[in-house]
């Protein structure tokens, strides 16, 4: 008659605190953990001066009056709110439907094209111009033509510098799909139009959302561009009807304007509007982070 086997007895495994592995992993944490917290000094440092600074003059007034002049008291800046929304607005109108259609091309209908080659290679050199580059491109193009500053010049610069960043996260997410959904797809008889429109674009919605609102994000925040541009104004866009054809303001260019001022009420405004520029800033990036998670 057999032993009946015995139940193995459960092996502890003791980590040695001193062990060469373990000394190696432990120092690489620590410094992991001290250049994340350095990296985060300065961020948490501005962070703390805006909302100190610039919350002390945030209010109603602030974000739907008029800038002030020079000597003037009181005063806001909801007219460079508004046309920072326009502009960021129209270059999102101009940059998102060609950046999708070019990743759809890249990534897609030629991939192995040398047209898709040269293009990769432009659009990932295009992320890389310094954006004053993008303002002095659309002054040519628009300004030097119509003759004035204007929304539509200043809409056409964000878009130059949006496009990239569209077209690039696009062809990652289209690229992501998994190719058994293609061959599921065509297996079924679909065309290739519609794999690309009923099965592609759906399915890397939420990565094209997210590099829509990153590139939404860079293009509120920027300023060298609209100084070629859409330059400044201390009026409503439409206070008249739609008269785009003219200068506007926005809240980077009036934070440039008034940051060298040297009136107190100017330079409190200056930072209230930056605080309300990075809460604009941060809330498209937390958006473009759950957009990119639900994806995942």
């Amino acid at each position: 008659m057999s032993a009946i086997p015995r139940p193995m007895e459960a092996v502890q495994l003791q980590r040695a605190p001193f062990e060469r592995r373990a000394l190696r992993n432990g120092l690489l944490t620590l410094g992991a953990w001290a250049a994340a917290i350095i990296a985060g000094i300065p961020l948490i440092s501005v962070l703390y001066m805006l909302v100190v600074r610039g919350g002390a003059r945030l209010g109603w007034e602030a974000v739907s009056s008029l800038p002030p002049a020079g000597f003037e008291m009181g005063g806001g800046f909801g007219n460079a709110i508004v046309g920072t929304f326009v502009m960021v607005g129209i270059g999102g109108l101009i940059s998102i439907p060609i950046g999708v259609l070019a990743a759809v091309f890249l990534a897609e209908l030629g991939p192995t094209r040398r047209l898709s080659q040269v293009a990769r290679f432009a659009t990932k050199t295009l992320t890389g111009i310094p954006s004053i580059l993008a303002g002095v491109f659309a002054y040519a193009v628009v300004v030097l033509l119509t003759g004035t500053y204007s929304v539509p010049a200043g809409g056409l610069a964000l878009a130059v510098l949006m496009l990239p960043t569209v077209i690039l996260t696009a062809e990652s997410a289209i690229r992501a799909v998994p190719k058994i959904t293609r061959d599921a797809a065509y297996g079924m008889g679909c065309t290739r139009s519609q794999v690309v429109w009923k099965v592609l674009l759906p399915t890397a919605m939420p990565g094209i959302l997210t590099g829509v609102m990153l590139a939404v994000a860079r293009a509120a925040g920027e300023t060298a561009p609209l100084l070629f541009t859409a330059l400044f104004s201390s009026f409503w866009l439409f206070d008249s009807g739609a008269k785009l054809m003219q200068p506007t303001a926005s809240l980077a260019v009036l934070i440039y304007n008034f940051a060298g001022m040297p009136f107190d009420n100017q330079i409190e405004l200056a930072w209230a509007a930056s605080l309300v520029l990075v809460l604009i800033v941060l809330v498209i990036n937390v958006v473009s982070r759950l957009v990119g998670q639900r994806r995942a």
